[in-house]
């Protein structure tokens, strides 16, 4: 069980990246008055009295349950109304616990360079630490109930729909410490894991790069959107920023790498989980072979798809090879735009309303409540992202718009996630969680959803050609890069098991690893081996990156049926959306016909790749 504290938000890799300064080529005049959140659903600020009334009420709820419960829940194990009792005051107190740690993590992450929102969000974690401390029985002693007495309990009927929360929990048990031990591990993550994810996440927006060319120093999300300008030495320029400033912080980059892999080692080694993604996969409820053969499927795939399509690329821009710098660069006939933010949520939600109207309405909320936080300003965070908050409020979108084509898209990605813990968020606090098996699957759905609907609308062939391959990137981004992403941690965790790893070490790991899912149309020029520093996912949510190829295969699943008029579509999926995480993947998919334990699941969801790039192919042999 998921203790509340404030969040440390994970940027969605490779959608957006950093906040920054504002481009040139896509100032506020261009792309329209981007929405500030206003988050006074959660609290009016940070000196509300309702702040320190809730936080008063939290420990004292907290106090009382633990005086009320601690040491009886054996005995009242077979009796399903005691037990419904205490969850629906735990409830209460996570959705209170959770409210007070999302305002202080969404004022964070909105400016991380504030120093009093530094310290609103510090203290407001470490006290939530202190009181969620004292509740760290009550999953440990739920877990101590016969087997026999719990399956009496849950004939209650509403204790019964906690049903899937009690198996997720049996399954945790193996690898439960007794309560001192977790109170311990509880407690020291405020100086251990949060606090060095924290060290990260502020350098990263403290770090400043000098690219030849630009007249003033740029923060990173600039930097990197320089690596899909059309010319080829400002791409060049960025990158080479890019590499002096890592290789400048590489020692600080490698000591937090190296501790954080240690600092998980020994909370593995601690609970008896063998492999280093086992805590992953259970926290997603999946069975690591089920993983193992969506990795090998996708390394299987590489010649098929980036190693093809990359060949392709370096074609089309006149290349034998692309330098790394290369991989995102525009094509040479693109056509270049900036979509206004107002343009840009007409495109999502229209997407939205032709698959389903209520869709739509989720959606429109975000821009019309101010839900949706979408400028570049210094001191943001990194990324973009939906944040669930707690089911007495609603989600909040993060992102850094800057008015290209794949800004659009991540729109479309994070509203889906919105759209989905929106529907979630009737199963309560304890239930609406989707596992990462599932939470993807919204997102890239909206993305195809928008995608598709955008494709239908262009009839001019180097337009579509242009779109066509746009999204093949992004779905390469999403699937082959991300599994490359997975097959490098496995390395750094399973190397830090021996012993300390060099910087050295972690660049031939990175290295390794781009060869492999690239391919041999793409040099990786030096400096490339220490661009591993930057993804945030390495740091905040280790072994994270399988749920994007997760969700990328599964949704070209679900998209094929939708576009073959499968029975009932629609229903079926709101359903499963509606589901959180109250049901088990696999039961989610039956619906579908669909089932990922199935090895060849995933070569269905990769065919839709492949037959992308065969478009392209066939693209070039009729031009």
């Amino acid at each position: 069980m998921t203790l509340p504290r404030a969040p440390l938000f994970a940027a969605s890799t490779d959608r957006s990246s950093a906040a920054a300064k504002k481009p040139k080529t896509a100032g506020e005049s261009e792309i329209g008055t981007l929405p500030e959140w206003n988050l006074g659903d959660l609290y009016a600020s940070t000196t509300s009295p309702e702040v320190a009334r809730d936080l008063e009420n939290a420990a004292k709820l907290a106090t009382k349950f633990k005086a009320d419960y601690q040491g009886k829940l054996v005995a009242m194990g077979n009796d399903g109304a005691k037990l419904m009792q205490a969850i629906r005051e735990y409830e209460e107190m996570s959705d209170l616990l959770g409210k007070l740690g999302s305002y202080a993590g969404l004022l964070y992450a909105a400016n991380q360079t504030d120093p009093e929102r530094v310290k609103f969000y510090g203290n407001i974690s470490e006290k939530l630490t202190d009181i969620s401390s004292g509740l760290i029985f009550f999953d440990l002693e739920l877990n101590q109930i016969e087997d026999d007495a719990l399956k009496s309990a849950l004939k209650n009927k509403d204790l019964k729909r906690y049903d899937s929360w009690f198996e997720a929990l049996r399954k945790e048990k193996p690898y439960q410490l007794e309560e001192k031990v977790e109170t311990l591990f509880h407690e020291k993550s405020q100086t251990g894991r949060q606090a060095w994810s924290r060290l990260f996440g502020e350098t990263m927006t403290g770090l400043r790069f000098n690219v030849e060319g630009e007249k003033e120093e740029l923060t990173l999300e600039p930097t990197l959107n320089l690596l899909s300008d059309p010319k080829e030495p400002k791409r060049r320029a960025a990158s080479e920023a890019l590499a002096s400033v890592f290789g400048d912080n590489i020692r600080l980059f490698t000591l937090i790498t190296n501790t954080l892999a240690k600092d998980k080692e020994i909370s593995d080694r601690w609970r008896g989980f063998k492999d280093v993604a086992d805590s992953r996969h259970l926290g997603n409820r999946v069975d690591g072979p089920v993983v193992d053969a969506l990795v090998d499927a996708v390394r299987a795939a590489y010649p098929r798809l980036s190693h093809r399509y990359y060949a392709m690329k370096a074609k089309w821009l006149g290349m034998k090879q692309l330098s790394h710098w290369d991989r995102n660069a525009p094509l040479p006939d693109k056509p270049e735009r900036v979509i206004a933010w107002p343009e840009a949520e007409k495109i999502v939600l229209d997407a939205y309303g032709a698959f389903a109207p209520e869709m739509a309405t989720i959606a429109k909320q975000f821009f019309d409540k101010k839900w949706i936080d979408a400028g570049v300003r210094e001191g943001k965070a990194q990324g973009a992202f939906s944040a669930s908050t707690v089911p007495s409020v609603h989600p909040y979108v993060l992102m850094n718009y800057l008015g290209k084509p794949r800004d659009v898209m991540t729109l479309a990605h994070e509203l889906g996630h919105g759209v989905h813990q929106w529907l979630a968020r009737d199963q309560g606090p304890l239930l609406s969680s989707t596992p990462l098996t599932v939470a993807e699957t919204a997102s890239v759905f909206g993305e195809m959803l928008t995608f598709k609907a955008l494709l239908a609308d262009t009839r001019d062939q180097k337009e579509r050609k242009a779109m066509i391959a746009g999204k093949v990137e992004d779905m390469l981004n999403t699937v082959v890069r991300q599994i490359a992403f997975y097959t490098f941690e496995r390395k750094v965790h399973e190397g830090r098991r021996k012993g300390e790893l060099s910087s050295d070490d972690l660049g031939a790991f990175w290295m390794e690893v781009q060869k492999e899912s690239l391919g041999p149309a793409i040099d990786l020029k030096p400096g490339y081996e220490v661009f591993w520093t930057y993804i945030p996912h390495f740091i905040n949510s280790p072994f994270y990156v399988y749920a994007y190829a997760f969700g990328d295969c599964l949704v070209n699943s679900l998209y094929g049926l939708y576009q073959d008029a499968h029975p009932g579509f629609v229903g079926k999926y709101f359903d499963l959306l509606k589901a959180g995480g109250s049901r088990d993947y696999t039961e989610l998919l039956q619906p579908f016909g669909l089932d990922a334990r199935d090895p060849t699941f995933w070569d269905k969801g990769l065919s839709v790749i492949e037959g992308m790039i065969d478009e392209l192919e066939a693209m070039e042999k009729t031009a």
